[in-house]
């Protein structure tokens, strides 16, 4: 028995250890790059000539950076569902998808904190925000609680990641050696001693208890910063809800994205099964159907008392400049999604990569309209401005930074995933050894 398990700990430890990259990895590292460099040679433009580069005027001042930040912010709530409420819900099932989920979580948190400070114009105002910050600010309290759930999400990163350093270093003449000294250098003090065991067990329910008010409140926060702003459209009490329910969906449906991506380019398919496939569809149905009760809320609401401002509002989302796209982040980003995943046939890899992307793509465009519409339509009509302050289409500037952002969070990934196991190897072992004395029992 003690040989069937060091051998099946062997095979476990071989499938797991991270791969080197092929000629599609180095071409998609490659293609990262050059756009996170396009970005950067926009955001130097910037810098020399002022936010006047971009098409943000006095009327629309956020524009696509905020729509990125609130987009990056979502994606990184998926660290606390699936790590934090799954792991103390001890539902086993998830453990492929932790280290997938955290990660995520932890480069969207990373990129959404550098477009916040590329929205600002001069990188140093983020200096003032320390020295003459206000309690009262719903912004002071959005870096706070980012600031939190960036250090909480990183230490449940790390912490479940010890063992594994442990077995990666113990992996003689597997790699370079700069690769060898990375692990020594991350996880040098890890022995494995039973009480090292017992204070990261304990840490990490610590961390997870910790994450999940954080992360409702960084989305609340987020909310506050547009809800305590008088503007039609903002002006709602359902906002907190309405952010933290789309949070949930977004990021479980770049969860399936990745997924799919390491299953089937990494050949996990013994690690993540159409098993976690059906479980997460059933879970991110669940979640649309959630979004879309907010979504009905948040417009039926207005729709009923119909003030005039109000009435601008939604008659430019449902049926004017901004309807296409208003109804495509609906059925693209909610409606189709749950009529493929219902099903159980739509419950398959394929299908829930397909219905995940669109997820994805719908929340972006969901966080576009929350932030332009509403600034095109405040309360005291616009009067003897120039026509372009009427209209707003983020100059190429505006759109540089936004991808290379995007690509600064998949080249974290990406990097990530060829230096660490992207599934958790001693988490793993431990799993199947338990299943095995429960099966010969």
């Amino acid at each position: 028995m003690e040989n069937i398990s060091t051998l099946q700990s062997e095979r476990i430890t071989r499938e797991l250890m991270p791969q080197k990259f092929g000629k599609r990895g180095m071409i998609w590292t490659g293609a990262l790059i050059i756009i996170c460099l396009i970005g950067l040679y926009a955001y130097y433009r910037q810098l020399d000539k002022g936010l006047v580069v971009t098409n943000m005027r006095d009327y629309v001042s956020w524009g696509i950076y905020i729509s990125n930040f609130v987009f990056f912010v979502a994606i990184s709530l998926v660290g606390s569902l699936i790590t934090a409420i799954f792991r103390l819900a001890n539902i086993h099932w998830s453990t492929p998808l932790t280290r997938i989920a955290e990660i995520i979580a932890v480069s969207a948190i990373a990129c959404a904190s550098v477009i916040i400070i590329v929205d600002m114009g001069r990188p140093e105002r983020l200096v003032n925000l320390f020295s003459h910050g206000r309690l009262q600010s719903p912004i002071t309290w959005d870096v706070i609680v980012i600031g939190t759930y960036f250090f909480i999400s990183l230490l449940l990163l790390y912490i479940p990641l010890l063992p594994d350093l442990k077995i990666l270093n113990e992996q003689k003449n597997k790699g370079p050696k700069w690769m060898s000294k990375v692990y020594r250098f991350f996880g040098f003090f890890w022995k494995g001693t039973k009480e090292q065991w017992k204070i990261s067990n304990k840490s990490v329910v610590i961390l997870s208890i910790m994450i999940i008010p954080v992360a409702f409140c960084i989305h609340t926060v987020t909310s506050w910063l547009f809800a305590t702003t008088y503007r039609p459209g903002w002006d709602s009490t359902n906002f907190g809800a309405y952010f933290v329910s789309g949070a949930f969906l977004v990021g479980s449906g770049a969860v399936v994205i990745a997924m799919y991506v390491f299953r089937r380019y990494y050949k996990l398919e013994k690690y993540i099964t159409e098993k976690h496939f059906d479980k997460m569809g059933k879970a991110v149905v669940l979640l649309a159907f959630l979004y879309l009760y907010f979504n009905v809320n948040e417009y039926l609401v207005p729709a009923f008392k119909m003030k005039k401002p109000e009435e601008a509002h939604l008659t430019n989302l449902f049926a004017g400049e901004f309807a296409t796209m208003f109804w495509f982040a609906i059925l693209v980003g909610m409606v189709i999604p749950v009529l493929i995943m219902i099903t159980k046939k739509g419950r398959k890899p394929l299908p829930m990569f397909i219905a995940a992307i669109m997820v994805v793509v719908g929340a972006w465009f969901k966080r576009y309209l929350i932030v332009t519409p509403t600034l095109l339509h405040p309360f005291l009509p616009m009067q003897e401005v120039p026509e372009s302050y009427k209209h707003y289409f983020p100059s190429w500037e505006e759109w540089a930074i936004a991808m290379g952002s995007l690509a600064g969070a998949l080249l974290i990934i990406t990097f990530f995933v060829r230096l660490f196991p992207i599934i958790p190897i001693q988490e793993t072992i431990t799993e199947e050894h338990e299943k095995a004395i429960t099966e010969n029992k």
